[in-house]
């Protein structure tokens, strides 16, 4: 072991960052940077589970500075990436000088997340490649002249051109002055190139020891093989419960008749023969092959529907061989965006068309304002995650909620690491190295949080199961029953929009003297302000607050989840990975649904105790967290927290919790 990562050295050195940021010593921290080094100086693969208050980011960060080699940080949310490179890396930096480390840091974003200046100043190609200058009419027009403004001022002032620090805006105004990887030009061809917001993002990652990035960027340069991320040795990847979402995300394609009618249009300008027209045909071939088709997952496509693929995959083949090979730099941005249009189009065709057993092809129902559109997405991704990422690299793996029934091997497995390649803590010895074997170690660092005392886990044991329906008459009265105990302060997680807007009607009737907020009422942001801001306030909404709210104090002393999150039957990746478990030997329903509702209600469960000082409840309205054979793995995934079943006794809780005189 290099001594750099010896236990002893990464404790000096945590300490040392710990006392600098006037914190305090956390078994748990030292348990996982402990761990972190141990992976990073003998290659090794670790999954570590690390409870909420535990600071796991510093118990990463102060291994990755020891290590010889270029370190990738790798995380979920904007709202992570932010504190570790806005707060966290510069506090250790500061906190660690004059020890010889190399303590150089970058932050590395897609294309699109950067100001595009060529698109700024000549403007972008229209749908037959000139050049348009202008902007859209009205507020929308002074946004973009205002967006505009901010990125001149950032390259004059050498500023990064992040969206994250550009004056506040959407995504349509946004597209207004950037570029995705696919549109650019490069920094060889593009005019600005020197100047470039996101060429300097690169080359000032080219020149650090660690840099932060997202997951879906890392599945882009890891397992898509296209060059994001200058050459790296390790990976650590916080909020590694939502990369299996994130990288089949990235690896998923979509289509319809609108996507080939554009491509066609814009080959116009530079194709002087049929081809253009061609293709344009074959986008009408596919638009009446979808309107007969029924929406869903294809277990077989449909004639015509193959046939119109097939259509557009030749069509577009001969379009991009009658491109020409040379083009005027004037018109490189139209000729480049235009082929490279067609070059999607041709991509995604042929992946659909060809309808492999290794992914997954279903259409979407389409309505007045989205059209029907075709999907295709991976089947599984722990292959690819195995092939192209875990053998070429070492992994941490981090989050507060990977162990799934009690164990790692059900997220292990979602990753590409096998239950029997797993070591002991103490040694490495008893399982043979060879090319196929991939060693990893699991280490749950345990919480500073005693849930058993701050929270208590309330199963209503005695209502009837959920219906499809939505919620019951029984389901609202509790809901009812519960918020009123609590005077408000209950954040209620739903599976459906319908539901919590079912359920913010009956309490906004039953319990006028409440602030009931619904999802949809604001914006989130907005919301969650209003929430913290007033504890009379209830707030009731769907998957993005499973995950996506941090709310410590009394705010929050009720969490309520209308049912377990078991993926709708219908939902076309989840009912395919299912099929595919059972296929192989295995038991789908608990490897794909179960593990889902087990990852989602951890991280439901999660949002009530946030800090050392938190109480409150969890209360799950479905009996059959208690009462289904399938209930003592989802119960083994939940913090351990104080149960019971009885709706008195957890009223006159929440009743003395929100007691002005507790």
């Amino acid at each position: 072991m290099s001594s750099d990562q010896s236990p002893q050295h990464v404790r000096e050195l945590l300490a040392a960052a710990v006392e600098t940021l006037g914190g305090s010593e956390r078994a748990g921290q030292i348990e996982m940077a402990e761990a972190v080094g141990r992976a990073l100086a003998e290659e090794e693969h670790l999954l570590v589970q690390a409870g909420t208050g535990t600071g796991k980011s510093l118990a990463y960060l102060v291994p990755s500075l020891l290590h010889d080699q270029r370190v990738v940080v790798a995380t979920a949310t904007l709202a992570l990436q932010h504190q570790l490179v806005e707060r966290d890396i510069p506090r250790l930096v500061e906190a660690v000088k004059g020890r010889g480390l190399d303590t150089s840091f970058a932050v590395l974003k897609g294309r699109s997340n950067y100001a595009c200046l060529h698109r700024i100043r000549e403007g972008v190609p229209d749908d037959q490649g000139m050049l348009q200058m202008d902007v859209p009419m009205g507020d929308m027009a002074t946004k973009v002249l205002e967006l505009r403004a901010w990125a001149e001022k950032q390259a004059e002032d050498e500023g990064t051109g992040e969206r994250d620090f550009a004056p506040r805006h959407n995504d349509r105004e946004w597209r207004q002055v950037s570029v995705t990887h696919r549109d650019c030009l490069g920094a060889a061809k593009c005019p600005f190139g020197q100047e470039c917001f996101a060429e300097r993002a690169r080359e000032k990652a080219q020149r650090s020891h660690l840099i932060v990035t997202n997951h879906s960027l890392l599945a882009i340069d890891a397992i898509e093989g296209i060059p994001m991320i200058p050459d790296y040795d390790a990976v650590v990847i916080d909020e590694a419960h939502e990369l299996v979402a994130r990288v089949t995300q990235a690896a998923t394609d979509e289509l319809n008749s609108f996507d080939v009618e554009r491509a066609a249009r814009r080959s116009r300008r530079y194709v002087e023969g049929d081809e253009a027209e061609d293709l344009a045909d074959a986008a009408d071939a596919l638009r009446v092959a979808m309107i007969d088709a029924s929406p869903g997952r294809f277990e077989a496509l449909p004639v015509d529907l193959h046939d119109a693929l097939v259509l557009v995959r030749d069509a577009a083949r001969s379009t991009l061989s009658a491109y020409p090979k040379k083009q005027g730099d004037d018109a490189d941005a139209g000729f480049q965006q235009a082929k490279g249009t067609v070059q999607d189009v041709f991509q995604i065709a042929e992946r659909m068309a060809a309808n492999t057993e290794h992914d997954v092809l279903w259409m979407s129902e389409g309505g007045d304002r989205a059209p029907s559109r075709l999907h295709v997405a991976p089947l599984q991704v722990w292959g690819p995650m195995r092939d192209k990422l875990l053998t070429e690299k070492t992994v941490v793996f981090t989050s507060a909620t990977l162990r799934l029934g009690g164990e790692f091997d059900s997220v292990a497995g979602s990753l590409g690491l096998k239950p029997g390649e797993r070591v002991s803590a103490s040694s490495t010895s008893d399982l043979e190295r060879t090319e196929d074997v991939l060693p990893w170690l699991g280490v749950d660092v345990g919480s500073p949080f005693d849930y058993g005392k701050q929270g208590i886990l309330y199963v209503a044991r005695h209502l009837p199961p959920p219906g499809r329906d939505g919620l019951g008459p029984a389901q609202l009265d509790e809901i009812v029953e519960l918020v009123d105990a609590a005077d408000g302060r209950a954040l209620g997680l739903f599976s459906s929009r319908r539901a919590a807007e079912a359920a913010a009607e009956v309490v906004r009737e039953r319990l006028p003297h409440l602030t009931t907020l619904a999802q949809g009422d604001a914006q989130l942001p907005e919301l969650a302000a209003q929430f913290v801001n007033d504890p009379h306030t209830v707030l009731f909404g769907t998957l993005s607050l499973w995950q996506g709210l941090d709310v410590p104090g009394d705010t929050c002393q009720l969490v309520l989840i209308d049912r377990i999150p078991f993926p709708r039957p219908d939902d076309p990746l989840m009912s395919a990975r299912q099929r595919a478990a059972d296929k192989a030997g295995g038991n789908g329903f608990m490897q794909v649904a179960a593990t889902h509702a087990a990852l989602l209600l951890a991280q439901g469960a999660g949002r009530l105790i946030r800090t050392t000082t938190d109480r409150g409840v969890v209360a799950v309205l479905d009996p059959r967290l208690a009462t289904a054979r399938y209930g003592r793995f989802l119960m083994a995934s939940l913090p351990p927290m104080w149960p019971t079943s009885d709706p008195s006794t957890v009223r006159q809780a929440l009743k003395r919790l929100s007691s002005p005189s507790r």
